[in-house]
């Protein structure tokens, strides 16, 4: 299934959320943001995602997590 810049395939790393058209799984961002890289350090080492990609993943986020409709219906 794709879902904007996220693909998700169960033969593609076991179905884990990974950016479309590549096999870098959308975790392996948070992590480097997590532990205090920065976004152009995350695409310097995974050349395969683009700017706008990571850009548009993190806009999902913040969409998913700022929304009181989607926070209710997820973690309530």
């Amino acid at each position: 299934m794709l879902y904007g810049q996220i693909s998700i395939d169960p033969e593609v790393m076991s179905g884990a959320p990974v950016f479309a058209g590549t096999r870098v799984p959308i975790q392996t961002l948070f992590d480097y943001l997590e532990g205090g890289d920065d976004l152009e350090m995350f695409l310097a080492d995974f050349p395969s995602v683009t700017k706008t990609a990571a850009i548009n993943v993190l806009e999902m986020a913040k969409t998913s997590l700022t929304s009181e409709k989607v926070l209710h219906e997820n973690f309530a």
